[in-house]
């Protein structure tokens, strides 16, 4: 082999071990976290533990990613959104890829339990078993629920933020839990609708795929009314100002437009454009979040 093709063999194998990581994820993770951090403090957060708790969280969550990769190898085979990944084209091994996710896995638990605080790593060691076991390998096969369920894991991220900065659970943090909580099923659900053959196909429970298309509509119509009512906990527990609350009922009136059009216009394209605002919804509903969080720090500075 000449040195190109072992060039091309090395950069192929980083790009693979990089896939398993799911960094799109990873980034909406966090950016929840970060801000949750900043949340946390009416100053700004001590730079060493923004850096060390956002490489922690961000390590941790590409462990539960890898993981997830291990324990749907088999059925990612199958589905066609799925089957380019690297374990079922064979580009990575299951055993490689679970050397890899518990590399991760212990980095990020050493650096959050000796240089954040250990109850931070004890949280985000729970979200892993969440995501990667609980959710992965029994909810996500046993009940059509199984993404309201398990979107607890997925909830934890601002939690685990917060928590990094004053070492305790704070009930506002809960609060952002709350919001991602409501957020997850109708944010999944649209995905479903459009990849429900796939689901189908390897017998995995998804609401579309057990109830129907029109019934799993309706349900993404109820969660993001429940989600509306949560965006506006912030502002009437006076943790936020009335920039959120605008910011929160202009986002809201976006993404519900979505899902009550998806009500008439049954297309699978309408879906994966909700899916899509959905992901920008969110963010932008942390941003201004963050936004209003400083807003009373700008005022005092002019």
């Amino acid at each position: 082999m000449d040195n190109r093709s072992i060039t091309d063999v090395a950069a192929v194998s980083w790009r693979d071990y990089l896939a398993l990581c799911k960094l799109k994820v990873v980034y909406l993770i966090v950016f929840t976290a970060v801000v949750g951090m900043l949340l946390a403090t009416p100053g700004m957060v001590p730079l060493d533990t923004l850096f060390f708790a956002t490489l922690g969280i961000g390590l941790a969550a590409s462990c539960a990613a890898a993981l997830n990769h291990v324990v749907d190898h088999q059925i990612d085979s199958k589905m066609a959104r799925t089957m380019r990944r690297p374990l079922p084209k064979g580009n990575v091994s299951v055993l490689n890829a679970i050397i890899f996710a518990w590399f991760l896995g212990t980095i990020s638990m050493g650096i959050l339990a000796f240089l954040v605080n250990p109850l931070t790593a004890a949280l985000t060691a729970l979200s892993i078993i969440g995501y990667s076991f609980i959710y992965s390998m029994f909810l996500k096969r046993a009940t059509p629920q199984n993404i309201v369920i398990g979107g607890a894991s997925g909830a934890a991220p601002p939690v685990l933020g917060w928590c990094a900065v004053t070492g305790t659970l704070d009930p506002n943090s809960l609060l952002l839990f709350l919001i991602i909580f409501a957020w997850t099923p109708p944010h999944f659900w649209a995905l479903a609708i459009y990849r429900r053959d796939d689901y189908a196909a390897v017998n995995i429970p998804m609401l579309p795929v057990t109830h129907g298309v029109e019934f799993t509509r309706l349900h993404i119509l109820l969660y993001t009314i429940v989600l509306c009512i949560t965006t506006l906990l912030p502002y009437l527990v006076h943790m936020t100002g009335p920039f959120y609350l605008v910011c929160a009922i202009m986002l809201d009136a976006w993404f519900l437009y979505y899902v009550i059009r998806m009500q008439f216009d049954h297309s699978d394209r309408l879906a994966m454009k909700t899916f899509a605002v959905s992901i920008s919804y969110l963010m932008l509903l942390f941003a201004a979040l963050l936004v209003d969080h400083y807003i009373p720090l700008i005022a005092r500075l002019i």
